[in-house]
């Protein structure tokens, strides 16, 4: 029970790496806001966590909306009293040649990816400074080290999470704030590419990059969450971009 006593908010919580974060995060003893543009997605991880005995409740929140978001922190303080941990997860793209990239489409992956965890980030800090500390951490990307043809919208938004949680523990880290960022490799989701027809070239060239030779399952993630979640395992950690990438970056 590594996360014992403490209270996590979660976004991203209804599928994928979010999901299996939170439900890992409840696992290990932590009280968890699921937190969803996906209402119902949330509403069903926090309803798995309850099952099997912990503490959950469900948010429907776009992150890129500062209402919202302060709404999320304001039902997480009145649910659990106070914020431990956020684990930032937020993150979407299209496939687009960066010639037919359209504004809007550029505007709303940079909203999600990237404003969504500045909002996120400091509406947390703000409650955590006031009680003493916390750890936050930002779903990044190994994008955030290597580009991929055919996503300079996404590539952008990651690199600037990358650097977004530098600048973040820098300023925060006399709060007693820990920031750090998980960068998964490829991940294996059902929601995700790995699955759709139209990135099979790319899944293939990705495939043949990885050293361990597959992608990794959302649950591969959650024991890199919890060692930064956790004060007694990561306490001198911060500032820091940790992959989790079956040695992709190896090379």
């Amino acid at each position: 029970m590594r996360l014992l006593s403490k209270n996590s908010v979660v976004t991203a919580a209804g599928s994928g790496i979010g999901k299996a974060i939170a439900l890992g995060f409840a696992q290990h003893g932590a009280k968890v806001v699921c937190a969803d543009i996906n209402g119902s997605a949330a509403e069903q991880t926090a309803q798995i966590i309850r099952a099997d005995g912990g503490e959950a409740v469900h948010v429907e929140v776009d992150v890129a909306n500062k209402h919202q978001v302060e709404n999320l922190f304001n039902v997480a303080i009145d649910t659990f009293d106070r914020i431990d941990i956020l684990l930032s997860g937020p993150g979407i793209s299209t496939t687009r040649n960066f010639l037919d990239l359209p504004e809007e489409e550029w505007d709303r992956v940079m909203d999600v990816s990237l404003k969504g965890m500045y909002l996120t980030g400091q509406i947390a800090a703000r409650h955590m400074a006031e009680q003493g500390g916390g750890s936050i951490i930002n779903i990044s990307s190994i994008c955030d080290e290597v580009a991929q043809a055919g996503y300079p919208h996404y590539i952008a938004a990651k690199g600037g999470v990358k650097m977004l949680t530098k600048a973040m523990a820098l300023d925060l880290v006399k709060n007693n704030i820990r920031v750090n960022a998980l960068a998964p490799g490829a991940v294996e989701t059902a929601t995700g590419f790995w699955h759709k027809e139209e990135f099979s070239q790319l899944r293939e060239k990705v495939r043949s990059r990885i050293p361990m030779g597959r992608p990794a399952r959302a649950e591969e993630m959650v024991g890199a969450a919890i060692f930064l979640a956790s004060e007694e395992e990561s306490g001198y950690v911060t500032g820091i971009s940790l992959p989790v990438d079956g040695g992709y970056l190896s090379y």
